[in-house]
């Protein structure tokens, strides 16, 4: 090799240089398998090995919510954020992107001045002009990655912010859902109170008559009384709670809730598809906040790169080339042309500490981007680990609570029987009543609990985000 060409494979050997440290993906500090137990269905790891999530679309089997999850996708406002945030990042990276370019300008410029005869180089005062008409560029020497990583800082954060449009999306699905679910519930609970506090109000002006009448109590009428009263206050509740879910639902929604809804189906698990839950390594894949969270990993990673490069030379080029004469007809003429070659490099010396801090920094925002990393695995497997144990345990729960609402509907019939018979007192009739009144409750609330556990056991596997319209 001539010793000549030694600057130039120095120098592409330095344009290739990166200080960014070696990215290696934490460990996930969860275990390799779903918890297993009382709480867990034996069954779950057995149809747990392909985890393919079904489509919106196909998890939620109620039309009615799919209409109003396809109005939520096209007006929340949430939505409409975060996807002008993920333009936004795209912006930046664009712009540190470029400044790994030369830059390009034209220009062109007059002066026009008078000189005493003290400053004038011929020793007599006048007016001298000058012109310029050329091109200027400018270029950084990134050779030792500054700029490059910068650059990648950028593009890891705007991957970041896309991965953060669809935890968005997936949330908003998840609410929507929840919220519709806890509307029907209500307009259900509704139902029966209205049901119920009829059949109280007729208890109420029977054992009124037999009281009027001598064969009734005052005590009879008092506890027939409360019930009436505490139907009539639970009447109220779900009146005021119904208007409460449909103003939520509204805002989810960015417009008004549809009011031509038709009749649906009973409120059942049947309403929504099940899910595998596939193994713990899938929520890497799966899940937007993980992939967001390793995106900003990422990027303080690039950043310590950057930081790095600070302690080096900074090298730039300026260049001009034009046309330059004293008179402004003269700019094109032969032998006007003119140049310029500027190259400047910039050393650090004393700074103070601010170099040595600012790497300082870069490293323990790595530090903490790990930790955020590993903490978001964490809730994640938390959040599938207590959808597995809803799923292994609502079952038996709403078995055991319809068995208990036809027990005490035949308690009712039996006390009602009792008091025709005039074995008891009314007071039997009454307890009866209120017991079952509260076991239906139950029932209902119970079953939103099962179809809200698989909603969210479905957004902590990370389903939800795959199309823009269901």
């Amino acid at each position: 090799m001539k010793l000549k060409s030694l600057p130039i494979a120095a120098f592409l050997m330095l344009s290739g240089c990166s200080l960014i440290p070696d990215y290696h993906r934490p460990a996930p500090p969860v275990e390799a398998s779903w918890p297993q137990g009382r709480a867990y269905d034996a069954n779950q790891n057995l149809q747990g090995q392909v985890a393919t999530l079904p489509v919106v679309a196909q998890f939620f089997k109620d039309p009615a919510l799919v209409r109003l999850l396809n109005t939520a996708l096209e007006n929340n406002r949430d939505l409409r954020i975060a996807a002008k945030n993920v333009e936004a990042y795209r912006a930046l990276y664009r712009i540190r992107r470029a400044e790994q370019f030369p830059t390009l300008d034209a220009s062109a410029s007059g002066d026009r001045r008078r000189l005493p005869d003290d400053l004038s180089s011929t020793g007599e005062s006048g007016i001298e002009s000058q012109y310029q008409v050329g091109f200027v560029t400018a270029y950084e020497l990134d050779l030792f990655g500054r700029i490059r990583s910068l650059s990648t800082q950028a593009l890891e954060q705007y991957l970041a912010t896309e991965e953060a449009q669809r935890s968005v999306h997936i949330t908003l699905i998840g609410d929507v859902a929840t919220t519709y679910f806890l509307w029907r519930t209500d307009q259900a609970l509704l139902e029966l109170t209205e049901a119920t506090l009829v059949s109280y109000v007729e208890s109420l002006d029977m054992i009124e008559a037999t009281a009027g009448a001598g064969t009734g109590s005052e005590l009879d009428v008092r506890q027939a009384r409360t019930l009436v009263n505490q139907a009539a206050a639970q009447k109220a509740l779900y009146t005021r709670r119904i208007a409460e879910d449909a103003n939520a639902l509204q805002l989810l929604l960015g417009s008004p809730v549809p009011t031509d809804r038709s009749k649906s189906a009973p409120l059942t698990i049947s309403t929504i598809a099940e899910v595998p839950a596939g193994l713990p390594a899938d929520l890497l894949l799966n899940r937007p906040d993980i992939r967001a969270a390793e995106h900003q990993l990422l990027a303080a990673n690039a950043n310590i790169g950057a930081a790095r490069a600070a302690f080096f030379p900074r090298i730039s080029l300026t260049a001009s080339a034009g046309t330059s004469s004293s008179d402004l007809d003269g700019l094109f003429n032969s032998g006007s042309e003119s140049w310029s070659f500027v190259p400047q490099i910039s050393v650090p010396i004393f700074n103070a500490g601010r170099l040595r801090a600012n790497l300082d920094y870069a490293e323990i925002q790595k530090e903490v981007s790990v930790a955020s990393y590993e903490k978001s695995i964490q809730t994640a497997f938390r959040e599938v680990a207590d959808g597995l144990a809803a799923r292994g345990t609502y079952g038996e729960q709403l078995s055991a609570q319809a068995l208990l609402v036809d027990n005490y509907k035949a308690y009712f019939q039996l006390a009602q029987q009792r008091y025709d018979q005039g074995i008891d007192s009314y007071l039997t009739v009454l307890d009866a009543q209120r017991e079952l009144f509260a076991s239906q409750q139950q029932l209902l609330n119970d079953q939103l609990g099962q179809i809200n556990s698989e909603v969210q056991l479905y957004k902590a596997l990370g389903g939800g985000w795959e199309a823009h319209r269901l």
